[in-house]
């Protein structure tokens, strides 16, 4: 009788720490699911060679250099190396530097980190981001302070104390919100000369993104003839997972079509329920 109490025990034990470690594979599950889709974090932050190829051994420890009238910066190491990367930053440091922009000294982040977007970050999805970064591998890779020729804003807005994401169930609500933590208006909307955002003109494209690959102009992504009117839902996922236009064209960088190639029909779905429903214009109103 002892020892089927013991085997019992031990059954409970076990199944326990099962149904304990179920719900952080999970978190981490989910993380990878953003991270390497449409967060697509690595499409800045991964280390790259001299040609701009992405150097998947040294992970996510940064190096791209945008050299903008604004600003020179290089793509920080996000790897958990503690001297060079976030390895001696709490969860509570990273959060605050991902959905607000302020680094462990209190310095904020500039661009060309969108962090208008992350501001809409669910707490269970910046969990997930986190535990995610948690789990890569450390990188010695030290990179160099950003410089700014114009002055930062004091903030990005008061503290977010709580975010919670649209129902799955509500497709254009829950596409606005992948496209805010994707970032995508904050290449596919103007900029003028002094680098500021025209969300009024949400999504209409123009805007000139230079990098290894040259110079690349986001394309209009709104209802307009000029944008995504005519296309077909089939096309524009064509367009999003593989980078090819209707005519079997490849468009250039820095779109990551490698890490949206991962996102799920629902959620592609209600990406395109999201764009459909924006009002169709381009820059200018023209």
């Amino acid at each position: 009788m002892r020892i089927l109490t013991l085997l019992t025990l031990s059954a409970l034990f076990i199944s326990g720490s099962a149904m304990a470690a179920t719900p952080k594979a999970a978190v981490l599950q989910r993380g990878t699911y953003l991270m390497e889709g449409v967060v697509a974090c690595g499409n800045c932050h991964i280390a790259r060679g001299d040609k701009g190829q992405p150097l998947p051994e040294k992970g996510l420890s940064g190096g791209l250099v945008w050299d903008e009238p604004a600003f020179k910066a290089v793509a920080s190491n996000i790897t958990p190396d503690p001297e060079t990367g976030i390895g001696k930053w709490t969860d509570a440091q990273l959060a605050l530097a991902i959905r607000e922009g302020v680094r462990p000294d209190k310095s904020l982040i500039g661009p060309p980190m969108p962090m208008p977007f992350y501001r809409y970050l669910s707490d269970d999805d910046l969990a997930a981001i986190i535990a995610y970064l948690r789990a890569q591998p450390a990188v010695k890779s030290a990179q160099p302070k950003p410089q700014y020729h114009r002055p930062l804003p004091p903030n990005y807005g008061p503290p977010v104390k709580s975010v919670k994401a649209p129902p799955a169930s509500n497709q254009r609500a829950y596409g606005e919100y992948l496209a805010n933590i994707g970032h995508c208006m904050d290449c596919h909307s103007p900029r003028d000369e002094q680098g500021v955002l025209h969300l009024e003109y949400r999504g209409a494209g123009g805007q000139i993104l230079t990098g290894p690959w040259g110079a690349s102009v986001s394309r209009n992504l709104t209802p307009h003839p000029t944008g995504l009117k005519d296309f077909t839902d089939a096309q524009i996922i064509q367009s999003v997972r593989e980078g090819v236009d209707r005519n079997g064209r490849h468009y250039n960088p820095p779109m990551g079509y490698a890490y949206y190639k991962t996102i799920s029909d629902a959620d592609m779905a209600a990406l395109i329920a999201y764009l459909r429903s924006l009002k169709p214009q381009t820059f200018g109103g023209k």
